[in-house]
């Protein structure tokens, strides 16, 4: 069984071209079947059946998983099924009549404008330096403050290259509305600042271009300036945001960054995945057509932008109550 689980892996990736989550994801979606299916008598691949996946799911059930995971986990049954019985493992496609619970999709949290502007202006807020040492103050989230008396130029010179790293990110996350694995493995060589867009590698190795405003445009300027040079070290290469060690940014000190200034600026709680909600809400409640931001945030569904629309309700009705004569 398990060289079946590896040549599977390798055909999420290589065939499919799913990402690394899913990939990691769906397997240990089938190693927890395939141990299910063991526990029951069934020691071979050729061996699973429907029965056996239902109970596999039935159990999930119990345990509290929720639907979306149940809706995951069945989608990795059906597809290892058609898998294994492509290649010849099973005799038939035992999980093609697999019906997955629908996934209740919560509506996002957004910020409002000001507020979004407001987190824009905010000062460095409070975070988990790099490599575990405690926060000292309010500096950013992977950065240490300067040390007078020891002649810190160069600690100096990195906590301001981190402070213009943490407004390019802020800025562009928002600009953009970008995933933070996106911004992330931006390269130098990804930005257009003559047409002012981000080519950005997305899900499925979709590559689109996004544009951008002035206001990242010159967070952008001054990082290139004096942030980036201040950062830059042996493990940089071409990545277009860097850590306080010099390596590329990881979404991980990205998070803790957002999370940071948002609560300097005392707003709710904020991801890089709030932002990117809050991106996509503002566009279409500035008039922009949906499949445009469809386009922009990289969705391969229009049913996956459309539940950005539910806040855009509210400008519906302000338009409807300004002209409509019976409103």
């Amino acid at each position: 069984m398990r060289e079946a689980v590896d040549d599977f892996a390798d055909h999420l990736a290589r065939v499919r071209n799913r990402s690394a989550h899913t990939v990691r994801a769906y397997v240990g979606d089938l190693v927890s079947l395939l141990d299910h299916a063991a526990r029951m008598g069934c020691a071979e691949v050729a061996g699973l059946d429907l029965g056996v996946v239902r109970s596999w799911l039935a159990k999930q059930r119990t345990t509290g998983a929720a639907r979306t995971t149940m809706a995951r986990r069945a989608a990795a049954a059906r597809a290892f099924s058609a898998w294994a019985h492509r290649a010849g493992l099973m005799p038939t496609d035992v999980a093609a009549p697999l019906a997955s619970p629908r996934a209740h999709r919560e509506l996002p949290t957004v910020l409002r404008a000001d507020q979004a502007a407001a987190l824009m202006r905010a000062p460095a807020g409070p975070g988990d330096p790099e490599g575990g040492v405690p926060p000292q103050g309010p500096y950013p989230a992977d950065a240490r403050p300067a040390d007078p008396a020891g002649g810190g130029e160069r600690e100096a010179a990195v906590a301001r290259g981190v402070l213009l790293r943490d407004r390019v990110l802020l800025e562009l996350l928002y600009a953009t509305g970008v995933r933070i694995s996106e911004a992330c493995g931006l390269d130098t060589a990804d930005v257009d600042h003559g047409r002012r867009v981000v080519r950005v590698l997305g899900k499925g190795s979709r590559e689109r271009s996004v544009p951008y405003g002035v206001p990242a445009q010159r967070a952008l300027d001054e990082w290139l300036r004096a942030g980036r040079p201040a950062l830059t070290g042996p493990g940089s290469g071409d990545a277009l945001l860097l850590g306080a060690r010099g390596g590329r940014l990881h979404p991980t000190t990205a998070r803790r960054v957002v999370a940071g200034y948002a609560e300097a600026a005392g707003l709710p709680r904020t991801t890089p995945h709030g932002l990117r909600h809050s991106a996509a809400t503002h566009l279409l409640e500035g008039g922009a057509d949906l499949r445009a931001v469809q386009e922009l945030l990289g969705h391969s569904s229009l049913g996956s932008t459309q539940i950005y629309t539910h806040v855009s309700v509210e400008r519906l009705r302000a338009a409807y109550r300004q002209a409509h004569p019976r409103a």
